[in-house]
């Protein structure tokens, strides 16, 4: 067979133009992303929230414990609230029994998590509904201590809170005094325990709206036990995590892994999806978290426990996980 010089030029081309064009397995790749990292490990500790299991409703706190173990976790991130074993109701003794039980399954408590601070915002007009939460957020740090966790994930304040329709918009001038003086209450107890205030980036309450902005908050506070807790997912609907990770820096005391994707028009929780079914940048964020040191836990926080075989969410996060590590 005779081929032309301009048959076999358009045929290397095509062929290259194909090979750059090709995703793992074959698969098309997507265009204007680069191709994750092979063959890179983090050392970053992999952990969960507790709001992905169907806790209490199915599940008891020691099965979530045991699940979360059994499926590869580091550490699991507990949630305090009104009404379970996380909650006012218990106190140092049975906080305790929780760590001792957490210890005796082999895993780590992460840190604490609350929704009260939406109930009761640090920043809202009412005094009593300010007084409220200083005392719960109070609490939460004495439970982490008991716990034997260093970190309690704190929301400082809230401008507007649009999924309530109980709060007052707050002027962010007031949103940010009120929010200064709260914070300022928390840190002589959280000095004594020992543990740690992480300030969380939520973008929905219209405050701390940029990362310069948490810098200088975190910083005019003074204090080693006020931190930054970094969500990836709560500023993806119009920023990116990549670029907040380097601005934040060493602030980063503990990290919520929420997948969010940019291509549905729900606004609400239900943007938030199982982790790698999203559009976040992985690649990007981890290496920004690696570049600025971090070396503490990822932890998936998702807030729809699956109706049926719930466990399979567990391991499929814990699976992701380990793929986005270097672990497989």
């Amino acid at each position: 067979m005779n081929l032309s010089r301009r048959t076999l030029v358009t045929s290397a081309l095509a062929a290259s133009s194909a090979s750059l064009m090709a995703g793992p397995w074959g698969l098309p790749a997507v265009m204007g992303q680069a191709p994750a990292p092979t063959g890179k490990k983090y050392p970053f500790k992999k952990s969960i929230n507790l709001w992905a299991f169907p806790y209490p409703q199915q599940m008891s706190l020691e099965q979530c414990l045991r699940l979360a173990k059994e499926a590869g976790f580091d550490g699991i991130e507990l949630n305090y609230d009104l009404e379970s074993d996380l909650s006012p109701k218990s106190g140092t003794a049975e906080f305790t029994a929780i760590r001792k039980l957490a210890e005796k399954i082999g895993i780590a408590i992460s840190g604490m998590c609350s929704f009260l601070f939406w109930p009761y915002p640090l920043t809202a007009n009412d005094p009593a509904r300010r007084e409220r939460g200083l005392e719960l957020a109070g609490k939460i740090a004495q439970a982490a201590h008991d716990l034997g966790t260093e970190n309690v994930l704190v929301v400082p304040g809230a401008v507007h809170i649009p999924w309530r329709d109980d709060y007052d918009p707050v002027p962010n001038d007031v949103c940010e005094q009120r929010a200064k003086e709260a914070i300022g209450k928390l840190i002589p107890q959280a000095e004594k325990l020992k543990v740690h205030l992480n300030m969380e980036n939520i973008f929905f309450n219209g405050f701390l709206m940029t990362p310069m902005e948490m810098n200088a908050f975190v910083d005019s506070l003074n204090s080693e036990y006020v931190h930054v807790h970094f969500d990836t997912g709560n500023i993806m609907e119009y920023q990116f995590p990549e670029h907040w990770i380097s601005i934040l820096g060493n602030r980063i005391r503990n990290v919520h892994l929420k997948e969010y994707t940019k291509k549905g028009s729900d606004h609400s929780l239900e943007a938030f999806r199982p982790l790698l079914d999203g559009t976040t940048n992985w690649p990007a964020v981890l290496e920004a978290f690696d570049r600025t040191n971090y070396r503490g836990y990822l932890t998936f926080e998702y807030f729809h426990p699956w109706q049926h075989w719930p466990e399979a969410l567990i391991h499929q996060t814990s699976d992701s996980l380990d793929r986005m590590l270097g672990r497989k």
